[in-house]
C-alpha cells in the first residue's frame, strides 16, 4: 500500500522535536529521535473510552483493554507479555474516560516486534476473541472492581464525586471501570461490535519515541499497519459541555468503614487546553500540591486537624475538568470544622491570589512534572499521543511549559474565584462505622486510576 499523504511537521523544546506522518489508512505517527539510551517507547492511542459508551453497556472501553492482552491473529493466549518481556521490554495498558492506551518500552533491536506486534491485534484481534476469553477477562475485571474499588476504604469516591459532578445521561456521568451489571450483560457480540468501531487505524495515534531509526520505523510501520483496513463507523461522542458552575452544592454522606473521616470535594473547571484551565492548575498546586501548600500548611502543620490534605487537577478535554480536593481528618475532628478552615483559605485565595514566592514554586513544581513526563521516552510518547488525539497537534506536547509559565498571577487568582466557591462543588463526607454496623450492602467503588489517568 502506498504511504499515501505524509504531512511532516518539526518543533521543538529543550532540544525534543517530533515529526508527523500519516498513513493511507488513517493511522496518524508521531516520531521523535533521542539516542541518549538505547531503548525505545512504542505508544498507542486509540480514540475511545468511557465517554464513548452507551447506557446499559458501561465498562466495555476498560474490558478491551484487557481483551487486547488475550491473543490475536498469530500471537496466542498470553503471547503478547510474553514476547515483550522475553525480548528484555515492559508494557501495560490503561483506559481513561477519553481514550485507551497501550504501550512497550523495548530494548533498541526490538522496536520492530513491538510494533508487529501492536499491529496483529488492531488487525486481527477477531480472529482470537471468543466466548473464553470474554467471559476470562469479564471475572478478571469484575474482580478487579471487587478488590481495588469495591472493598477498601474511600473506593467509592471517584465514582460518586464524578456521579454528582455530571449529571445523569451526561458522557461522564460513570467512570471507567465500569458496573457489575453492565458487566454482566456485555455479549461477545458487543464487543465484537466495539472493536471493529473503534480499533480502527483512523481512530488511533501511534507513537515511537527515542533510539530509533525514523525512515527504518516509518518503514516497519507501513508493512505491519499499512494493509489494516480504516472503519468509518465511528460515532463522535457525545457533547460534553456543561455550564461553569454547577450552581449549588451537591452533598453526599457515606457510612463506611474507614480508617478516619475524611473530606472529598470535586469542583467544576475549564476544560483541558485552554489557558483558564493552566491557572486553575496554577491554583490548585499552591493551595493543595505538596507540604508547602497553603492547606497542608493550614490543616495539618497549623491546626492539626487533619493527617493529610491535597487539591489536584483531573484535567479533561471533552467536558469540564474536576479539581479534587482530598483531606483525611485527624483523631475525632468533625468534617464541619474542616471544611470551614477550606472555605477560609480559598475565599482568602480568591481575593488575594498567590504570592510572588507561591506563584514562582508552583509554577517550578509543574515545569519539573512536565519534563519528568518528556524526559523518558515512555512519558514522551505518551505525552505526543495525549495531545494528538485530544487536541489534534502533538507538537503541543512540546511546547506545554511554556504556556503554564505565561500565565499571570491575576488569572491565578481569577480562576480561584471564578470556580472555587461553594456553589461549584460536589462534596463527599465519610463517616467511619464500626464493623458489625456496616450495611449489608456493598457500595460500588471505581477505578481511579483508570478514571483520573493521566
Amino acid at each position: 500500500m502506498p504511504m499515501g499523504h505524509t504531512a511532516t511537521a518539526q518543533a521543538g523544546s529543550g532540544g525534543l522535536t517530533a515529526t508527523e506522518h500519516r498513513l493511507a489508512n488513517g493511522l496518524r505517527v508521531v516520531l521523535s529521535e533521542d539516542h541518549l539510551t538505547p531503548v525505545a517507547a512504542v505508544c498507542l492511542w486509540y480514540d475511545v473510552g468511557s465517554r464513548h459508551e452507551v447506557k446499559g453497556r458501561t465498562g466495555l472501553a476498560h474490558l478491551f483493554e484487557h481483551l487486547m492482552f488475550q491473543g490475536s491473529g498469530q500471537v496466542k493466549g498470553n503471547g503478547h507479555f510474553e514476547l515483550v518481556q522475553g525480548a528484555g521490554g515492559s508494557l501495560n495498558g490503561t483506559t481513561s474516560f477519553e481514550r485507551t492506551n497501550y504501550f512497550e518500552t523495548m530494548p533498541t533491536h526490538q522496536v520492530e516486534l513491538a510494533l508487529w506486534l501492536e499491529a496483529d491485534r488492531m488487525g486481527s484481534l477477531l480472529e482470537a476473541l471468543d466466548e473464553e476469553s470474554m467471559e476470562n477477562q469479564r471475572d478478571v475485571v469484575k474482580n478487579e472492581r471487587r478488590q481495588r474499588y469495591d472493598n477498601v476504604p474511600y473506593g467509592t469516591a471517584f465514582e460518586k464525586l464524578t456521579a454528582l459532578s455530571y449529571p445523569e445521561g451526561h458522557p461522564y456521568h460513570h467512570t471507567p471501570i465500569g458496573s457489575m451489571a453492565d458487566l454482566d450483560a456485555a455479549t461477545l457480540e458487543d464487543a465484537r461490535a466495539f472493536f471493529r468501531t473503534y480499533y480502527a487505524p483512523n481512530n488511533a495515534v501511534l507513537s515511537v519515541v527515542g533510539d530509533i531509526d525514523p525512515e527504518q520505523t516509518l518503514a516497519w510501520i507501513e508493512k505491519y499497519f499499512g494493509s489494516i483496513p480504516s472503519h468509518d463507523g465511528k460515532q463522535p461522542p457525545r457533547d460534553g459541555t456543561l455550564p461553569g458552575i454547577i450552581g449549588e452544592q451537591l452533598r453526599e454522606v457515606v457510612h463506611e468503614e474507614v480508617p478516619a473521616r475524611a473530606l472529598m470535594a470535586a469542583y467544576r473547571l475549564p476544560h483541558d487546553g485552554t489557558r483558564a484551565c493552566d491557572a486553575a492548575d496554577l491554583a490548585l498546586t499552591v493551595l493543595g500540591g505538596g507540604e508547602s501548600s497553603r492547606l497542608h500548611n493550614r490543616l495539618v502543620r497549623r491546626d492539626r486537624t487533619a493527617v493529610a490534605a491535597g487539591f489536584g487537577l483531573l484535567r479533561l478535554a471533552g467536558a469540564p475538568s474536576l479539581g479534587w480536593l482530598d483531606v483525611k481528618t485527624s483523631g475525632g475532628v468533625e468534617v464541619e470544622t474542616i471544611e470551614a478552615a477550606v472555605d477560609e483559605e480559598l475565599a482568602r485565595f480568591a481575593s488575594e491570589g498567590p504570592t510572588p514566592e507561591e506563584m514562582e514554586r508552583a509554577q517550578a513544581q509543574l515545569e519539573r512534572e512536565w519534563l519528568d513526563r518528556l524526559g523518558t521516552v515512555a512519558g514522551r510518547a505518551d505525552e505526543l499521543c495525549r495531545y494528538a488525539v485530544l487536541f489534534g497537534d502533538p507538537q503541543l506536547a512540546l511546547s506545554a511549559v511554556s504556556r503554564v509559565l505565561d500565565v499571570t498571577a491575576e488569572e491565578v487568582r481569577a480562576a480561584a474565584e471564578a470556580a472555587l466557591r461553594p456553589d461549584n462543588r460536589a462534596v463527599l463526607v465519610y463517616e467511619p462505622i464500626e464493623p458489625a454496623d456496616e450495611a449489608a450492602e456493598g457500595e460500588e467503588g471505581t477505578d481511579a486510576h483508570e478514571g483520573a489517568d493521566k
